[in-house]
């Protein structure tokens, strides 16, 4: 006699049927707008486009930030401008970026102003673009850029520390020496992204 113990035990687990899920749908993308400037950025923005032109790019980074892209044969008279009609009075800092993709090497300095209490907290960005030479010579190469000396007295050392690292040289300097670096260094520039320590 068999007892229910021996019946087979249907596999519930085959006859369910896996119910598909839906296809997820893509997320619908949001249309970035560009952002829109703060009226005080948009008045000097105005500005240096009402005086340059199409010889500038004007971007806007964020609040208190704007950025200013220039050639090389501009960047003197754009300096002046921001000195003399906008009253920033002194750079801040002066980077360099190695864009060996682009085979240029470009300089950015940050400006601000000490006297003008309506530009305490904006920073001012202006940049502009040197070529970059695949087996520099630091100042007997194509790699120079008008010095902002006369116009910033702040950038002396700033600008040496450029030309060292990078390997840009800044007509009307009045001192190119090297800063950091032994007169004798012979090898790259060594904040190019070619630089390699030796031995690694």
């Amino acid at each position: 006699m068999s007892s229910d113990s021996d019946k087979p035990v249907a596999d519930t687990k085959s006859e369910e049927k896996s119910t598909p899920s839906p296809a997820a749908k893509p997320a619908a993308k949001k249309e970035e707008k560009p952002a829109e400037i703060p009226a005080f950025e948009k008045s000097i923005s105005d500005k240096i486009v009402e005086k340059f032109g199409d010889k500038v790019k004007v971007a806007f980074v964020k609040e208190d930030r704007i950025q200013i892209d220039t050639d090389k044969e501009n960047i003197h008279d754009v300096a002046e401008f921001v000195r003399d009609g906008l009253n920033y009075d002194h750079v801040e800092s002066v980077s360099g970026v190695d864009h060996p993709q682009d085979k240029e090497i470009e300089v950015v300095y940050h400006i601000g102003s000490y006297t003008d209490p309506s530009l305490a907290r904006q920073i001012l960005v202006l940049s502009t673009r040197a070529q970059r030479e695949e087996d520099p010579i630091p100042g007997n190469d194509a790699t120079k850029l008008p010095s902002l000396r006369d116009i910033f007295y702040s950038v002396e050392f700033h600008e040496r520390e450029v030309f060292e690292m990078f390997g840009v040289y800044f007509d009307g300097h009045p001192d190119n020496r090297r800063l950091l670096l032994p007169e004798d260094w012979a090898d790259l520039p060594p904040l190019r992204k070619d630089f390699a320590i030796k031995g690694r």
